[in-house]
């Protein structure tokens, strides 16, 4: 990380630490991982540790080695192996003796619902694979799925993994463009999608931009596959040419078998694009024996999961979060995973804790976004509903602020659920950062200590750890089974944006840098604080935007804030923060002075709010992410970029109104 020649390019940490909570003694006596002894173990007989992982699934050909590291950093693991993820995540638990578990508890929008048993999810996966097959598409062919939360979506997954043909998954929201963009990267030649699906009671037309995007592919596409999701609210739509619908093919099909291909471990399961808010979006390779152990271990270690559970991440399988814990980890552990087609306030504010209640969910994975609105929301939501079955409740997408954490653990897991805080990306395949939940302390705002076998550290600009409690650059030493094996016809690119900035190669030192700022602990828990690129940079000292916001978050009636630089005479940057707050609180000049005050308690003078900006909400994509951008562009007074990949477009203008010139 280069010097910009106002300080010495390090991060400040200024928060102070935050209290502590353990787990019950009832959870740590039933928890799947509860020996602390679990972290020196990784260390001593690393990487043979990972046969842990390895161990959860059932190889065609056994692993003899488990890491090959003679081409750094083209890491593969175990290379010799060979197995199909299908198998691990269907046929095995059909076989034994579980095809009448739920594996899947589908909801949509406006209440129908679908389950499938193991056993209906082998029937269907394997009458998609034959379809597939038919249509012409043959292993190591890239299938891209544009589609929304429905079933069919990890059930053309599954049949993709199969075959041996990997699958792209493009967002449901993302545009016509965005979808050309990435079948064109991909080469890919055969897409699964839909008619439509419903959004806040709205049936949407799904396959009108499909065709769109299927106009901007260049190479032309040798077969698209509908599914049928609206029924009577259906759009007029002909499908025509090399188009069919899902429901004929898997009729022509009904009962065909196809067995699963073997396949090396390090083969392409599937292509994860970035999202590419700027430039061109980035396309991360995960394999398969490495990926798939590694998820079903996080799913075991961190979740908790038994194949007993009912368990609900809340994210969108057009995500990694969707893909590695709604889809792959918990099916391959056999576990009973939910499926939610619809947003968290339809029909009203307590939809979510309406299913579970009627699901009896055992586990709980969303994102800090969405329990900052619960909290505006008010806590007499979830107050409506038997949450009683909750045993752990996670967290995943940014860093959670102390604030809603304590929410959370309060109001949700009545102060009985642990919470795991999990940091990780898209390209680590799996959670990297986080406690366990059997063993470790809880510290609100703190993701916790790397998980046994990730040797994460926080160093400075020289690569150099850095003391308890300093702040400086998040960064990975040893490589570890879930990891990205490159960016797609890119390896170039893939060190230049991941080994670069720490590793040595004439000595053969490799370190990978995610590009996220963090602190760390004397007990060597790791504080995220954003990406490098949410630095303010205010008189010389660089402040993490994630400190500022949780001592903003941290004043009464106060549900959500962002923070952004803008450009200053003197200080260099100033900070500007836009501020949401809960439902019955003014944005006057009382509560504006509570939070300038409440920076400088909790930071100090030096991250003291230049401009406070109440707002009723601030812009998001489709997945949730503020877009810092168009804050800092306001801030700035700068032309306004590209706003079609928000959710929410309208509430740009009406900020830059408020914002005092």
């Amino acid at each position: 990380m280069t010097d910009n020649g106002d300080g010495d390019g390090d991060l400040e940490a200024r928060l102070v630490e935050q209290e502590s909570f353990e787990p019950t003694e009832e959870f740590v006596s039933q928890a799947n991982v509860s020996d602390p002894d679990i972290y020196e173990e990784f260390e001593e007989n690393w990487p043979h540790s990972w046969r842990r992982a390895a161990d959860l699934l059932d190889w065609d050909r056994e692993y003899s080695e488990i890491l090959d590291d003679s081409n750094e950093p083209f890491y593969e693991w175990f290379p010799d192996g060979t197995l199909n993820v299908s198998y691990n995540c269907v046929d095995r638990h059909v076989e034994n003796g579980d095809k009448n578990r739920v594996a899947i508890k589908w909801e949509g929008e406006h209440g129908d619902t679908r389950t499938y048993t193991y056993q209906d999810l082998y029937r269907e996966v394997n009458e998609f694979a034959a379809s597939l097959r038919d249509l012409g598409v043959e292993e190591d062919d890239v299938v891209t799925l544009y589609m929304p939360m429905v079933p069919e979506l990890p059930i053309a997954m599954l049949a993709c993994a199969r075959i041996g043909a990997p699958h792209s998954v493009v967002f449901a929201g993302f545009s016509a463009d965005a979808l050309a963009t990435r079948m064109n990267s991909a080469d890919s030649r055969y897409l699964v999608t839909c008619d439509g699906y419903y959004r806040r009671g709205d049936a949407l037309d799904h396959l009108q931009k499909a065709n769109e995007g299927l106009a901007g592919v260049d190479h032309g596409v040798d077969a698209t596959v509908v599914v049928d999701r609206l029924g009577d609210d259906g759009f007029d739509h002909d499908l025509k040419g090399n188009q069919y619908a899902w429901e004929d093919l898997m009729a022509d099909h009904q009962g065909d078998r196809v067995d699963p291909v073997e396949r090396s471990a390090e083969d392409m399961l599937f292509l994860m694009y970035t999202s590419g808010t700027t430039g061109q979006p980035k396309g991360v390779k995960h394999t398969t024996g490495g990926y798939l152990a590694y998820t079903a271990w996080t799913s075991h270690a961190v979740l908790d999961l038994e194949p007993e559970d009912t368990y609900w991440c809340s994210a969108d399988i057009g995500w990694i979060t969707g893909h590695s814990y709604i889809v792959y980890g918990p099916l391959a552990l056999g576990t009973t995973t939910v499926m939610y087609e619809g947003t968290p306030d339809f029909p009203e504010r307590d939809r979510l804790w309406e299913i579970i209640e009627k699901y009896a969910v055992d586990v709980f994975y969303t994102a800090p976004t969405a329990i900052r609105a619960f909290m505006k929301w008010g806590s007499q939501f979830p107050e409506q509903h038997d949450l009683s079955s909750l045993r752990l409740l996670g967290t995943v997408g940014e860093p959670i602020n102390p604030r809603a954490w304590k929410w959370y653990y309060q109001h949700i897991g009545d102060e009985e659920c642990p919470i795991v805080d999990t940091w990780w990306q898209t390209e680590t395949g799996g959670m990297m950062v986080t406690t366990l939940p059997g063993v470790c302390t809880m510290k609100p705002g703190s993701a916790g200590p790397p998980l046994p076998g990730i040797d994460a550290r926080v160093v400075d600009t020289n690569g150099d750890e850095v003391e308890s409690g300093r702040a400086g650059y998040l960064t990975v030493d040893k490589p570890w089974p879930g990891m990205l094996r490159t960016l797609y016809n890119n390896d170039e690119r893939f060190i230049e944006e991941y080994w670069a900035e720490y590793s040595d190669p004439d000595a053969d030192e490799w370190v990978y840098f995610p590009e996220d700022g963090a602190k760390i602990d004397e007990d060597g828990y790791i504080t995220i604080l954003g990406r490098v690129d949410d630095v303010i940079n205010v008189s010389g000292h660089r402040l993490g935007t994630m400190e500022i916001e949780s001592a903003i978050v941290g004043v009464e009636g106060v549900a959500e804030a962002a923070v952004v630089g803008g450009e200053h005479e003197v200080k260099g940057e100033a900070v500007y923060a836009y501020v949401i707050l809960e439902d019955g609180y003014d944005g006057d000049d009382e509560m504006r002075e509570r939070i300038v005050e409440g920076v400088e308690d909790a930071i100090g003078p030096i991250a003291r709010p230049q401009q406070v900006v109440f707002t009723p909400e601030l812009p998001k994509t489709r997945s949730g992410k503020i877009m810092r951008r168009l804050l800092e562009e306001i801030a700035n007074e700068e032309e306004l970029g590209d706003t079609t990949t928000l959710r929410n477009p309208e509430i740009v203008k009406e900020i830059q109104a408020k914002v005092e010139r």
